[in-house]
């Protein structure tokens, strides 16, 4: 490990005994974001994107658009990621750029909103089609949720192999079944039912298609949490990225293919599940039962590899601000933040009950961290352009090409999708910002001591 790498570890309190160690290779790294982003989306919003569509040609259009401006964000985290090789992520980065106040929100925020948030949703997600196959009563989908968030947690408290096996697994199941679905769909006869015509996008709509489609492609950010981990990470993470975007891009063109061949565009607009319509339609009531299946083993893979990141950002805090101390600690065997996951699995648990109590979880969940997540998406965009001004003196292994022009078109992408997910969320929205603004008295109680 170089002396820059070591500094960025140990700024603010950490300790070489209690170090992050670098034990991901590029393979892991790779699993470890396809996993969080090909998760229940793919099998939710194609149907979404279709509404939007006027041919099979727009419907690839509005996917391959989704990859490149992943892509274009994937770019700029690299700059941040291989300067700033830090346990903590974007709180670092935050901190770093605006300092430890704003650096606490985001961290709140994600402790308490963004990743519990996103775990509770996953989990949700699971417990639908794990209710599928074998029901568990009238909550059977939250005693499902409640169930995969204690194990996983568990699994990950365990320690950092445990974790990553179990995610690579988890990955390469899931890619190889939507490969299954891919051939069966290509390989069909195709759809003979003649598609009714269908209006001409206007630009608002293309706009609506493209936050579903991004939606979808959420997750890629996360390399950033596990950047002080990687082997080699000057040079990893943006290989990390890069393939992982180019894999994910190149999966979500074929399912969609698959979709349109199978179903025909307004057959595949008007379906509720679409990937469940295809294999129904092409297996019966086994293709159902296997995308049940599939779906669940996707959806767990994705919630594996968030409970895995989200504990980071937690231990980075802890470190920082003494109201969070206990949660600083990183188990050396195993190497693990051990308090940092029990914490987050303690109140990714307790939304798994809200969304219990409104009978409409992952909808809830949707609702409740869409603005603050998109809101700190767009400051680590800004950071980008504070610390290049600020810290030119600091290597940057990697810099975005195109500069300024490229963090620009992601910030801009950031505020119009921060827009959207207040102007298309319910009260949950409320919820979420409200929880978020209850971490300032804490900040200033923490100040006095």
């Amino acid at each position: 490990m170089s002396k820059r790498e070591n500094y960025n570890l140990l700024d603010q309190g950490a300790t070489t005994e209690a170090a992050p160690k670098l034990s991901l290779t590029l393979p892991d790294a790779v699993a470890v974001i396809v996993g969080i982003v090909i998760g229940a989306g793919i099998f939710e919003t194609p149907a979404l994107v279709a509404q939007q569509a006027n041919n099979d040609v727009s419907v690839l259009l509005f996917w391959v658009v989704g990859g490149v401006v992943s892509l274009i964000g994937a770019l700029c985290y690299a700059e941040l990621a291989t300067a700033y090789p830090h346990v903590g992520g974007v709180y670092y980065y935050l901190k770093r750029a605006f300092g430890r106040e704003i650096a606490f929100l985001f961290a709140w925020a994600r402790m308490s909103v963004i990743q519990t948030g996103s775990i509770a949703l996953l989990a949700f997600v699971f417990g639908d089609y794990a209710s599928q196959i074998w029901r568990l009563g009238t909550f059977s989908s939250s005693v499902y949720a409640a169930i995969a968030i204690a194990l996983l947690s568990a699994l990950n408290i365990v320690g950092l192999q445990q974790g990553k096996w179990t995610q690579n697994l988890l990955t390469a199941a899931k890619v190889l079944g939507l490969l299954l679905v891919i051939i069966i769909g290509l390989t069909a006869i195709p759809n003979s039912v003649a598609p009714a015509p269908v209006e001409p996008s206007s630009p608002g709509t293309w706009g609506l298609a493209m936050v579903f489609v991004l939606l979808s492609y959420g997750g890629w950010n996360e390399a950033a949490y596990i950047s002080a981990e990687i082997q080699n990470s000057q040079r990893n993470i943006l290989r990390a990225l890069v393939w992982s975007i180019g894999i994910i891009t190149t999966i979500y063109l074929l399912i969609n293919l698959a979709y349109l061949r199978g179903l025909g565009l307004t057959n595949m607009a008007n379906s509720e599940a679409v990937a469940a319509d295809l294999m129904r339609l092409l297996w019966g009531a086994s293709g159902a039962f296997f995308i049940s299946l599939l779906i669940a083993i996707s959806t767990l893979g994705a919630l594996n590899a968030t409970i895995f990141t989200g504990a980071r950002p937690i231990f980075a805090m802890g470190q920082d601000f003494s109201l969070f101390g206990f949660t600083g600690r990183w188990q050396q065997k195993p190497s693990t933040p051990t308090h940092a996951l029990i914490l987050q699995a303690a109140i990714a648990l307790a939304l798994v009950c809200l969304g219990t109590i409104t009978r409409k979880g992952f909808e809830t969940m949707v609702d409740y961290t869409a603005p603050v997540f998109w809101f700190f998406f767009l400051l680590s965009g800004i950071s980008l352009f504070v610390l290049r001004n600020r810290e030119s003196h600091i290597p940057r292994p990697f810099s975005v090409p195109l500069y300024p022009f490229t963090p620009l078109l992601f910030c801009a992408v950031c505020a119009y999708l921060l827009y959207s997910s207040l102007v298309y969320t319910g009260i949950g929205a409320a919820i979420g910002v409200v929880v978020v603004a209850t971490g300032i008295p804490l900040l200033l109680w923490n100040r006095s001591r």
